[in-house]
């Protein structure tokens, strides 16, 4: 190590005391309030870890270890009846930064800054965790890290099932995927309200999965009816990205292909737009609701079943691929596009890539899918939002389906 590291060592060390001290010093000024440490403490401390760990990693456990046995000593002869612990865990803390500040100074540097964040927000975090976030929340947000942490890891990654057509992990992927646009539904509520936050959560959430949005905006619509208009708008936008998604894949696998559905995609995706704007427009002229009930973030239940209706899709579609080969490819494609579009989309533009079938000739498998992929979500609005969701929404729909064909039969 040559002297300019060495000194910019110490002066990340030297700069997380510092900066933590300064922290604890202003928190125990402004409370009054008494502490084991403040800012020339934590800074000597940082520089302490700091040169322990750069002669040996046993002297920097023993100061650690020494600084643990100062901080326990203090802690159990304070007469203070609850002084907390923030500060002590902090100063060892400060410690183990300041060795680390000799190996690694970004990521010392960035978990010191990190450190003192969360000590300056102490207040509205506590207030968040307090009043803001109900138990319902906090219980569905464990649930969701359990989906997606504990489970999906262990999750077998293979295709199994009949005709090797279910791939587990990635239909477990999609019940995370709905939870997680349901709570992002949720969360945008929160900061939003309902007239903003669903149909920006619908447009973002449809580059991922359409139907999967819909779902998820339809169990939004009946758990609180008056935020149906937006929870339509969301989904009425995801189809927008839909447009969007199959467009740019066009572009990359064979650009010949989206010149022969330029004007299809045109006016299919002009046509969702202006449904969407309107319903967005509707929502900002509904009456403020005054039923602050709080709703579940998500439903797993409606998840799970989303899931399922998918994998039999999946299923029926390489049943007929199996049984009747070439010949069932494009009612085996147009019936895995009920649950995904674009799959069947980048099979035929791919051969169309590969000179097996001209770019015009591409044209209308693509759309067949694009309509059979709409009437599966005219199916699950129904399914997930009731009558109310779907009478909104299916309109919307049509108006696309008929528009993309107008298209194709116009240019």
């Amino acid at each position: 190590m040559n002297i300019n590291e060495l000194w910019l060592n110490y002066a990340v060390a030297l700069g997380i005391g510092l900066i933590i001290g300064t922290e604890r010093e202003r928190n125990k000024s402004t409370n009054d309030e008494k502490s084991v440490a403040g800012v020339r403490t934590f800074a000597i401390t940082s520089l302490l870890g700091a040169t322990s760990a750069l002669i040996n990693i046993w002297l920097h456990i023993a100061v650690l270890v020494c600084v643990m046995t100062f901080i326990a000593v203090a802690y159990f002869s304070s007469q203070d009846k609850d002084i907390g612990l923030t500060t002590e865990i902090s100063l060892i803390f400060t410690v183990i930064l300041g060795g680390l500040a000799t190996t690694d100074t970004s990521l010392a540097a960035s978990l010191g800054i990190a450190t003192a964040l969360l000590l300056v927000v102490k207040k509205r975090l506590h207030g968040f965790v307090l009043r803001t976030i109900t138990q319902s929340e906090l219980n569905e947000f464990l649930m969701l890290s359990a989906a997606t942490l504990i489970i999906l890891p262990i999750v077998p990654n293979a295709f199994i099932g009949p005709f090797d057509a279910i791939n587990p992990r990635n239909l477990w992927l999609i019940v995370i995927f709905i939870m997680l646009i349901n709570a992002l539904g949720h969360i945008a509520l929160r900061l939003l309200g309902g007239r903003i936050g669903l149909p920006v959560v619908g447009l973002v959430s449809g580059f991922i999965s359409s139907i999967a949005t819909i779902g998820a905006m339809g169990d939004r619509a009946k758990k609180n009816p008056h935020f149906l208009g937006s929870a339509v708008a969301g989904a009425t936008f995801s189809s927008l990205a839909t447009i969007v998604q199959l467009s740019m894949l066009l572009a990359a696998i064979h650009a010949a292909t989206l010149d022969a559905l330029k004007w299809p995609l045109i006016f299919g995706g002009v046509s969702i737009a202006l449904y969407g704007l309107i319903l967005t427009v509707q929502s900002f002229h509904q009456h403020a609701s005054s039923d602050t009930k709080p709703i579940n973030a998500f439903s797993l239940k409606i998840a799970l079943w989303l899931t399922c209706i998918i994998a039999l899709v999946l299923i029926v579609s390489a049943a007929l691929k199996a049984w009747f080969g070439q010949a069932g490819l494009i009612v085996a494609s147009a019936i895995a596009a009920l649950a995904d579009v674009h799959a069947p989309t980048i099979s035929v533009a791919t051969l169309a890539a590969n000179s097996k079938m001209t770019a015009v000739s591409a044209v209308t498998p693509i759309l067949i899918a694009f309509s059979f992929n709409t009437l599966s979500k005219a199916v699950i609005a129904m399914f997930s939002g009731g009558t109310a969701y779907a009478k909104l929404l299916i309109p919307g729909l049509l108006i696309q389906i008929i528009a993309v064909w107008l298209g194709w039969w116009l240019f």
